[in-house]
């Protein structure tokens, strides 16, 4: 698996693929940011690389595009067919960050769907981790209880390889329908950032669905 970017969201999801047994390559902006997470959340043995985003090919099957909805925006602009046959997974919440009072997407669409926008249509789009914190992926669980990873895409295969991915590092992915779904579930990933500050939970909190 390939992540775009090395800030929290990257390192969380990079110490879930590394634990799952999977292969991670990080690329970012900086070559030594990129690096030096690699090193961080490897370990000894686990097979982890860093580069310059601009400088080193994606290797993995599966893309995460852990950054800023903006810079996912325009990386996903400029890549093109360079990605074609390969899973993008968007993470992105995209928050008006001046007022944390709205979501910035155009009506009725979402992060997901614009990203796809520009991508080739051989390029499948699939949206999970964005109700999931940064801090509780390290663990992969909140109060003893896995996370729960919500997916939506359109492309079944992709979203069966996602979640593949998902429980091989102990959380239970949550099969949320077709893209479209992203927009209820962004909405659902700035409700739970909302709900930090009355929580108190840091951002250590979790959305679980019980049964």
């Amino acid at each position: 698996m390939t992540i775009i970017g090395a800030g929290n969201m990257a390192r969380g999801i990079g110490i879930r693929v590394l634990a799952g047994g999977a292969e991670l390559q990080i690329l970012a902006p900086s070559a030594e940011k990129a690096t030096t997470l690699a090193s961080d959340i490897a370990g000894d043995d686990a097979p982890a690389r860093g580069g310059a985003v601009d400088q080193h090919p994606v290797t993995g099957e599966i893309v995460v595009l852990a950054t800023p909805y903006e810079a996912a925006l325009e990386w996903a602009s400029g890549h093109g067919t360079e990605l074609d046959g390969r899973v993008v997974v968007d993470i992105t919440n995209p928050v008006d960050w001046v007022t944390f009072d709205r979501l910035v997407t155009p009506p009725g669409s979402s992060s997901a769907e614009e990203i796809a926008a520009r991508l080739t249509r051989q390029v499948s789009v699939v949206k999970g981790f964005n109700t999931t914190f940064a801090a509780t992926l390290h663990t992969g669980q909140v109060d003893g209880q896995p996370l729960d990873v919500l997916l939506a895409g359109d492309d079944v295969a992709a979203k069966r390889m996602v979640s593949g991915l998902v429980e091989a590092a102990g959380m239970r992915p949550v099969d949320a329908g077709p893209l479209r779904r992203s927009r209820e579930l962004e909405a659902l990933g700035f409700l739970h950032m909302t709900l930090q500050e009355p929580l108190g939970t840091g951002y250590r909190s979790a959305v679980k669905f019980l049964g």
